[in-house]
């Protein structure tokens, strides 16, 4: 691998996803339901609306991931006929946004490969990453969210932008990421060399091959290492 740059992820692949922040809300507009209904239906059915807002959120259309999530957390608790408030719920994982814990192989990860040009590419709004990464004293090259390009990953908008930037070609790059859909498949699609970091041991999807499928950051620094080599 001719590796001159590394594109990275941030939520679930530097810093910790909202996994644990999330259950709580669901169980809340469960309680406060007017119907019987479960703590994973609704967490399944305000993803599944979010996601199909994302799918559409890009050009003159774009929203904020903020905006997103507000929107379709009010449409579930509609949908669960709940008396919850979206805006009070919500709050709790935009607080996790901007102070997300950090995992405790990203800071080496990034020192070992400090010699080269490193960018952030992510989905989150740029004022919530901008404060996770100046909590943790993360420093690259850059970083790029969705509100730059006004598209969200796996569309090929924030790649194209980062590429441009860096001005590399795909094939001596790697994208290094948590979401198999997002950035396995978006940075392929590309020819961009790709690393899943399959933290939780998910079962890999049918489609898009990623070049190496590791567990952690240390194993990615390792197989990017003797790739280099």
């Amino acid at each position: 691998m001719k590796l001159k740059a590394i594109f990275l992820d941030f939520y679930g692949t530097l810093v910790h996803e909202d996994d644990d922040i999330l259950p709580p809300i669901y169980e809340e507009i469960r309680q406060n339901s007017s119907f019987d209904c479960d703590a994973q239906e609704i967490g399944q059915y305000w993803w599944k609306s979010l996601s199909g807002l994302f799918s559409v959120s890009y050009g003159d259309a774009f929203k904020s991931q903020r905006e997103l999530g507000i929107q379709s957390l009010t449409e579930t608790i509609e949908h669960f006929q709940s008396g919850s408030s979206a805006k009070q719920l919500i709050g709790q994982q935009f607080e996790h946004w901007m102070r997300p814990e950090l995992y405790e192989d990203t800071l080496s990860f990034l020192s070992t490969f400090s010699h080269l040009p490193i960018y952030i590419l992510s989905n989150i709004d740029t004022t919530d990453i901008a404060a996770a990464a100046a909590f943790h004293g993360i420093e690259v090259t850059d970083v790029l969210t969705s509100e730059d390009v006004r598209a969200y990953k796996p569309r090929p908008e924030l790649f194209l932008e980062a590429m441009r930037r860096c001005g590399i070609k795909p094939e001596e790059i790697v994208h290094i990421g948590d979401s198999y859909a997002s950035d396995v498949v978006g940075a392929n699609t590309l020819g961009i060399n790709t690393i899943w970091l399959n933290r939780l041991y998910k079962r890999q999807p049918q489609g898009a091959k990623p070049d190496f499928i590791c567990h952690d950051l240390k194993e990615a620094e390792q197989r990017m290492l003797q790739a280099m080599e």
